[in-house]
C-alpha cells in the first residue's frame, strides 16, 4: 500500500510511521476479525474481558486486539486504556466517546491514572473486576450524575493493565435541564436588567 512513499519498511518505535502503522493495524483487524462475523459473536452479549478472551481465541488474536475491535464497533461510549505503573501507555475511544470528549491524548501527554482506578489499587483486583463509579473521576468534564462502568484485567503477556470504561449514551444522561422551562434570550436579559439598546 505504501510502496510509492518509501522503499524500506522496518519495525521499531523510532522508525514506524504512525499513520502507516494505524492503516496496517486496521487491515490486520479487518482480515483477522471480519466485521460481519465479529458482530454476530457480540450481538446481545454484555461487554466483558471473558467475552474478549472468547473472541481472541476464536480469531487467533490477542486479548487487546479483540478488545480494541469491540470498542471500535460499540454503539455506546467506550474507552479502552492500557496502563503500567499508574500511567496510561495508550488509550482508544470509539466515535461516540470521542465526540462527547471522553478521550485521552496519550500521544502528546503523560497521563496518570486516577487514584481510585482499579488498575492502581494496592490489592490486585481479580481478573475482569468491575465497578461503577462517577464518570467525573475519569473525565472531569462529565456531570457528577453520570455513572460509568469500569472493568480491568492485568495482561501478563504484555506486562500492562487494560481498563475498559463504558459510559452511558449522551442522550440518556439526565442533565438536570427541564425542557419545559422557557429560556430567556440575551436581548430579553439585557432589557430586564435595564440595559436598553441605543
Amino acid at each position: 500500500l505504501h510502496r510509492q512513499n518509501q522503499s524500506l519498511f522496518e519495525c521499531g518505535d523510532a522508525t514506524v510511521d504512525r499513520n502507516i502503522e494505524k492503516e496496517a493495524d486496521l487491515f490486520a483487524a479487518t482480515l483477522l476479525m471480519p466485521l460481519d462475523d465479529f458482530r454476530r459473536q457480540v450481538d446481545g452479549e454484555k461487554p466483558s474481558f471473558q467475552l474478549f478472551s472468547f473472541l481472541a481465541e476464536r480469531y487467533g488474536v490477542s486479548l487487546t486486539a479483540a478488545a480494541v475491535r469491540w470498542v471500535e464497533i460499540a454503539k455506546q461510549r467506550a474507552v479502552l486504556v492500557a496502563s503500567r505503573d499508574g500511567f496510561m501507555l495508550w488509550a482508544t475511544s470509539n466515535d461516540a466517546a470521542y465526540k462527547s470528549g471522553a478521550v485521552f491524548a496519550t500521544r502528546k501527554n503523560t497521563i496518570p491514572m486516577p487514584d481510585t482506578a482499579l488498575a492502581v489499587r494496592e490489592d490486585m483486583p481479580q481478573y475482569g473486576e468491575t465497578r461503577t463509579v462517577a464518570a467525573s473521576e475519569w473525565f472531569p468534564r462529565e456531570s457528577n450524575a453520570v455513572v460509568l462502568t469500569e472493568m480491568m484485567v492485568a495482561t501478563e503477556q504484555y506486562d500492562y493493565t487494560l481498563t475498559l470504561l463504558l459510559l452511558p449514551d449522551v442522550d440518556t444522561v439526565d442533565t438536570g435541564f427541564d425542557s419545559e422551562v422557557e429560556l430567556e434570550d440575551t436581548y430579553d436579559h439585557f432589557i430586564r436588567n435595564g440595559q436598553l439598546p441605543y
